[in-house]
C-alpha cells in the first residue's frame, strides 16, 4: 500500500510541475522526451526485464508505429490516434512473426537477431523513397490545435500525453509482473529448463511478451513523431538513439522493475541534453562518452542498477541507525 500512496504522490507532483515552467520551452520539452522514453525503457523492460530476452530491435517497432501513422495522416487524413492503433496491430504482428525464427536463440545471439530485423526495417524505408520519403524522412502535417490530430503549438498537452502513457504502460507491466504470465517470465529469466520441466511453455510465454511490448512501443513511435514533427529512417529505426538506449535506460535504473526505466530515463535524458549544449563546441562524441563511462562504473558497481544502488544504501543505513 504504501507503494501505491507513494506513486501517487509523485504522479500528483509530476502534473503540477509544467504549471511552473515555461509551456514552450526548453525545461519542459527536456521532461516530455524523458517521459517519452521512460515509457519506452518500461515497454522494454517486459522483454529484457522479466523475460532476461536482452532486445536491441525496439527500433523496429518503434519505427513502425512512426511511419504507420503518419503514412496513413499524409496520405488519407486518418488521425494519429488510428494510426497508433494500426501500428501497434502491425508491431504485434512483426514481432509474432519474429519470435518465431529468435524465440529459440539467447544471449548476444537473440539481441543480435533483434538488432539485424531493426537494420532491415531502416534499410527498406530510407530505399521506400515514394512510400517513406527515403532519407530525407516525413514531416507532419502541421494543422491548428486539434487533440484529434494530435497537434499542439504549446509543448503542455505532449507533457500530459507521454505521462499518460507512461503511467499506462508501467500499468501494464505491473499487470504482467503480478500476473500468471509475470511468474512465468521470471521462471523462465532464472532457469529456462527448470521452467519448462515445470510446464512453462516458455516459447508461448516468450511470444506473448514479444507481442505485447513491441505493440506498446508502436504506439509511442506515434506518440514521438507528432511531437517531433519530422522524422527519418535513421531517428525512429536507428540502433544507438532507440533500442540500445531504450536497453539502457532500464538497465541502468533497474531492469525487471517498474521504477528502474523512469530513474533511467529521467538520469539519461536531462544528462544527455546537457552534455550535448556543454560539451558540443569541444568535440563531437564527448557526451557519449562521458555517459559511457557513468553507464560502465554503475554497473561494477551494482549490476542490479540505480535503485538496487539506492534501496542497499537506504538499508545500510537504518541499519546504522538501529545499532
Amino acid at each position: 500500500m504504501k507503494w501505491w500512496i507513494t506513486g501517487a504522490v509523485v504522479l500528483v507532483a509530476a502534473a503540477i510541475v509544467p504549471t511552473f515552467l515555461d509551456p514552450t520551452g526548453y525545461a519542459i520539452r527536456v521532461l516530455t522526451l524523458a517521459l517519452l522514453f521512460a515509457a519506452l525503457g518500461q515497454a522494454w523492460n517486459i522483454v529484457g526485464g522479466l523475460a532476461n530476452q536482452i532486445s536491441l530491435g525496439h527500433a523496429a517497432f518503434f519505427g513502425l508505429g512512426a511511419y504507420t501513422s503518419t503514412i496513413l495522416l499524409i496520405n488519407f487524413g486518418l488521425s494519429p490516434w488510428i494510426g497508433m492503433l494500426a501500428g501497434a496491430a502491425i508491431a504485434a504482428v512483426a514481432a509474432y512473426l519474429l519470435s518465431f525464427p529468435t524465440m529459440k536463440l539467447r544471449g548476444h545471439y537473440f539481441a543480435l537477431a533483434t538488432l539485424a530485423f531493426s537494420e532491415v526495417l531502416r534499410v527498406i524505408a530510407g530505399s521506400w523513397t515514394s512510400v517513406t520519403g527515403g532519407p530525407v524522412g516525413l514531416s507532419v502535417p502541421f494543422s491548428p490545435d486539434s487533440f484529434w490530430l494530435l497537434q499542439f503549438k504549446s509543448t503542455m498537452p505532449y507533457y500530459y500525453i507521454m505521462l499518460g502513457a507512461l503511467v499506462v504502460i508501467s500499468g501494464v507491466f505491473v499487470w504482467i509482473r503480478h500476473s500468471s504470465l509475470g511468474y512465468r517470465l521470471r521462471a523462465l529469466k532464472e532457469n529456462p529448463e527448470a521452467a519448462e520441466v515445470v510446464g512453462v511453455n516458455t516459447t508461448q510465454v516468450k511470444i506473448s511478451a514479444a507481442v505485447i511490448s513491441a505493440a506498446l512501443t508502436a504506439t509511442l513511435g506515434t506518440l514521438y513523431a507528432q511531437f517531433t514533427y519530422f522524422f527519418d529512417p535513421e531517428a525512429v529505426f536507428g540502433i544507438i538513439p532507440i533500442s540500445v538506449r531504450a536497453a539502457i535506460i532500464a538497465i541502468l535504473g533497474g531492469a525487471g522493475t517498474v521504477v528502474g526505466p523512469i530513474i533511467g530515463a529521467f538520469l539519461i535524458v536531462p544528462m544527455e541534453e546537457m552534455a550535448n549544449v556543454l560539451l558540443s563546441s569541444r568535440g563531437a562524441g564527448l557526451s557519449q562518452l562521458a555517459f559511457g563511462v557513468m553507464l560502465i562504473a554503475i554497473i561494477l558497481i551494482e549490476p542490479r542498477g540505480i535503485l538496487a544502488l539506492i534501496t542497499n544504501g537506504v538499508s545500510r543505513l537504518r541499519r546504522r541507525k538501529s545499532s
